[in-house]
C-alpha cells in the first residue's frame, strides 16, 4: 500500500522541500497528496497546481491544512506530514499534527529550544506516532557499514572521534543581499541561537552518535560570527567528552571558503580506525595498524544487511544524497505499516538472526526519531551555554 502523505513548506525558492519530494517518490512507498507549500496563499496554490495536486488539497496555511485534513474520510486523509519549513516552525507544525493524529517527518533540527524538543517527544510518546528527523546522512549504505564494524568491534576499543562539516557558502553576508535560504538560517529567530549548530553542527552530532553508539558527556564550545555584520554564529570548534572517556572534536563552518558539503568523519579506535566523507560517499577507508588502508565500496565488500538493504545499484554506479534521503523515508513508510496497518506487507528488506526463536527476523525500521532529534537540541544549548561561562559544561541529558 502505498503511503499518503502532505507537506508544510518547500515552496517557491526552497531548496529541502523538492529534495524532500523527490526522496519520497524514489521507492514508490509515498503519494504526496497535499500541501502548504507558503506563508503566501497564492504562491502555495501555485506550487500544487505545478506539483499536480488537486486544488482542494492545496491550503493557504498550515492551520487550514491541519484543520480540514482531520475531517476527511481515513481512506483520503494523510498518513504523515512532512515538515520542512525555517526552523521556529517546526514545534507549532509537528505538535498540531500529533494532535490529530498524523505521523511526522521533520526536517532537523527538531526546534529551536529545548523546552520545545522536550515537549515533542513527550507528545510523540503519549501519542504513540511515529516522529522522524531527517538526519539524512545516516541513511547512506557505507555509513551503515560504519556502524556495523564500529559497533562490532572490528577497530577495537574506541578512542578518538573526529567529526567535521564545513561549507563556504556564507563566506559573505548573503542574507544582506535578499538570499532567502539565508536570510532565515542567519536569523537567531527563523532559525535559532546557533546558525552553524543548527545547520550543519547538529548532522555532524547525530552521525557521530549514530556511527559509535556514543554519547557526549562533557564539552567546551568555541561558537563564532566572522563575518561582520551577521546575527548567528557561522564557524565553531567543540571539544567533547564522549561516554568511557573518549575524546572527541566536531567542528562545523559555513565561512570555510571553497568548501561545498565536506562532512566527514573519523573513528579511531585501539585496533584501527575507518573514515568516511560526504562527498565520496560510495567509499569507507579502514585503516589498520600498519598504516595500510583497506577501501570497501558501496555494494562491493560490505558486510552489514543495513548496508545492503539500503543499496540500490550494482557498484561503480554513484548512489547518493537522494538516494540516503529515499532510505528514511522507506523506513518511516515500515514503521507506519507496523503501526497502522495491522496485517499489511511491510515489505522486504535484510533480516537478522532472532536468538529468542532461532530463526531469522526483520530488523527495527533504522531511522533518526524525535529523541534523536531532541539529543540535537541539548547539544545546541549546552554548547551556547559553554560559550558564554568559557567552560566545560556536563551534557548528560535522557530525552523524556
Amino acid at each position: 500500500m502505498t503511503l499518503r502523505y502532505g507537506m508544510v513548506g518547500g515552496g517557491p525558492g526552497a531548496f529541502i522541500g523538492p529534495v524532500h519530494r523527490m526522496a519520497a517518490a524514489l521507492d514508490g512507498e509515498w503519494r504526496l497528496c497535499a500541501g502548504a507549500f507558503s506563508a503566501d496563499a497564492d504562491q502555495s496554490r501555485g506550487t500544487g497546481a505545478h506539483l499536480g495536486l488537486a486544488p482542494d488539497r492545496v491550503y493557504g496555511s498550515w492551520r487550514e491544512m491541519v484543520e480540514t485534513e482531520a475531517t476527511l474520510p481515513p481512506d483520503e486523509r494523510i498518513h504523515a506530514v512532512a515538515i520542512v519549513t525555517p526552523n521556529h516552525l517546526h514545534h507549532p507544525v509537528a505538535r498540531a499534527f500529533l494532535e490529530r493524529g498524523v505521523h511526522v517527518l521533520c526536517d532537523k533540527p527538531l526546534a529551536v529550544t529545548v523546552e520545545e524538543a522536550d515537549d515533542l517527544c513527550r507528545m510523540a510518546a503519549s501519542t504513540g506516532l511515529v516522529f522522524a528527523v531527517t538526519y539524512n546522512y545516516s541513511g547512506y549504505p557505507l555509513v551503515k557499514e560504519a556502524r556495523a564494524r564500529v559497533r562490532g568491534g572490528a577497530i577495537g576499543q574506541a578512542r578518538k572521534v573526529v567529526v567535521e562539516y564545513s561549507q563556504g557558502w556564507l563566506a559573505k553576508l548573503l542574507e544582506a543581499e535578499g538570499h532567502k535560504q539565508a536570510e532565515w538560517r542567519a536569523d537567531p529567530g527563523r532559525g535559532g541561537p546557533s546558525a552553524v549548530l543548527g545547520d550543519i553542527g547538529s548532522h555532524a552530532h547525530h552521525l557521530l552518535r549514530y556511527v559509535t553508539g556514543l554519547e557526549v558527556q562533557r564539552l567546551f564550545a568555541d561558537l563564532g560570527t566572522v563575518v561582520a555584520g551577521r546575527a548567528a554564529h557561522d564557524d565553531a570548534v567543540v571539544l567533547l567528552e564522549l561516554d568511557g572517556a573518549v575524546r572527541g572534536v566536531l567542528m562545523a563552518s559555513q565561512i570555510a571558503t571553497g568548501e561545498r558539503n565536506h562532512l566527514r568523519l573519523r573513528v579511531y579506535g585501539s585496533e584501527g580506525g575507518l573514515d568516511w566523507n560526504q562527498e565520496e560517499p560510495n567509499r569507507l577507508r579502514l585503516l589498520r595498524p600498519d598504516g595500510s588502508v583497506e577501501v570497501v565500496h558501496r555494494a562491493a565488500g560490505t558486510r552489514a544487511p543495513m548496508a545492503a538493504a539500503a543499496t540500490r545499484l550494482p557498484g561503480g554506479h554513484p548512489e547518493g544524497f537522494v538516494e540516503a534521503f529515499a532510505t528514511l523515508y522507506s523506513e518511516v513508510a515500515r514503521a507506519v505499516r507496523g503501526r497502522d496497518c495491522a496485517g499489511a506487507d511491510t515489505g522486504g528488506g535484510p533480516t537478522v538472526h532472532d536468538p529468542a526463536t532461532g530463526g531469522d527476523k526483520a530488523p527495527e525500521p533504522d531511522f533518526p526519531t524525535v529523541r534523536d532529534g531532541a539529543r540535537g537540541i541539548h547539544f545546541i544549548d549546552a554548547a551556547i551555554r559553554s560559550q558564554e561561562a568559557g567552560a566545560w559544561i556536563e551534557t548528560d541529558y535522557t530525552p523524556p
